[in-house]
């Protein structure tokens, strides 16, 4: 602010000296006016935008290298090191001879927590897009406080993504196998070490657009997991579907604005930054459409009873037919009888009269 008073100084000073000269008639006054205007000017923009003064288009980030988890890779490694060393190793060795914990209070309040984080990051990112847009032109990140802004945001993301691992740390307590799949594992662990990255060296405006929509679906799908805790509540959960739905959504919706902003923008990504996000986006919307095609799209087997399903089980195990195929006036295409045994115990005959097989 100083510079900028400065400078007004001198443009006043400039000016009231020149138009002395020019009611003395001094030769090429107006000339001379001009140029030196022109350069006074220059300098007074100048100074008004270095008022925060950046040192390359993001700016001067070496701030975050004293956040928490930002100074270094290595805490990053351990922490992903850790997370999979448990999932595939110690967690099912532990719960091998175990029953599986239930740890409804635990779950209850741990959705509870990550619905408060998700609504407080989609806040902050409304905030943000509100004030500068969604495309905006110039770079939002060249003055200190829009830095600071972004890059907190982009922290807090950071920081929710290592506290969502204890997603599947909770499957593999509860022996939740089926839920343990690559889909999950993946998505979890490259979310961490891409936030991590992108923040570190290349923090930039539109991971902030990321950030709100993913906390939105964030929102919906930690309210699911709340209530399905309850069994009770059970019956009105049948929106599980368009959760996944939402999330393919959301891979498109991103796609479209990464090109968009990059195509509006004066700040460019890098080359790294583009072909990374461009890869997990398609990537995402491969493993999302097929989890939803399997899960989704396919024709549900009947469901069994709880109090009936271990003695169906053990049937479907044991069980074999036996089919006796007998001629008929020289038709060996009819078939008399066949017998059903199960378990070698029980045998059920069932007589078919001169039926041909269909």
């Amino acid at each position: 602010m100083n510079n900028i008073l400065q400078m007004i100084l001198m443009r006043n000073t400039c000016v009231n000296r020149l138009l002395a000269m020019d009611e003395q008639g001094s030769v090429g006054s107006v000339n001379i006016y001009s140029k030196i205007m022109e350069e006074v000017n220059k300098g007074f923009y100048i100074a008004e935008e270095n008022d925060s003064p950046a040192e390359t288009k993001n700016g001067n980030m070496d701030f975050i290298n004293d956040w928490f988890l930002m100074g270094s890779g290595y805490t990053v490694f351990i922490i992903l090191a850790s997370y999979f060393l448990f999932v595939f190793k110690l967690g099912p060795n532990h719960m091998k001879n175990r029953q599986p914990y239930k740890l409804t209070t635990v779950i209850t309040v741990y959705n509870v927590i990550q619905i408060v984080i998700s609504c407080l990051l989609n806040y902050g990112t409304v905030q943000m897009l509100s004030t500068y847009g969604c495309f905006p032109k110039t770079c939002v990140m060249e003055t200190e406080n829009r830095r600071s802004r972004s890059a907190a945001l982009m922290y807090y993301y950071f920081l929710a993504k290592i506290t969502e691992l204890l997603d599947t740390v909770f499957f593999v307590l509860r022996k939740k196998e089926k839920q343990q799949s690559f889909l999950h594992v993946y998505h979890h662990s490259i979310m961490v070490f891409v936030t991590w990255t992108a923040l570190k060296y290349e923090p930039s405006y539109r991971l902030v657009f990321i950030g709100f929509l993913n906390s939105f679906v964030h929102i919906i799908m930690y309210t699911y997991y709340a209530l399905a805790s309850f069994p009770s509540l059970t019956k009105y959960l049948w929106w599980k579907k368009y959760i996944t739905s939402m999330q393919l959504i959301q891979f498109v919706t991103v796609f479209i604005h990464f090109i968009v902003a990059t195509m509006v923008s004066d700040c460019s990504p890098s080359y790294i930054l583009a072909v990374t996000f461009f890869f997990h986006v398609f990537f995402f919307l491969y493993l999302f459409g097929k989890f939803y095609k399997n899960t989704y799209n396919k024709k549900q087997k009947p469901e069994v009873s709880d109090k009936i399903k271990p003695a169906v089980d053990e049937m479907d195990k044991n069980m074999y037919q036996q089919v006796k195929v007998c001629n008929d006036e020289g038709d060996e295409d009819c078939c008399k009888s066949a017998s059903i045994s199960l378990n070698n115990t029980y045998r059920i005959k069932v007589n078919f009269d001169s039926k041909k097989w269909a």
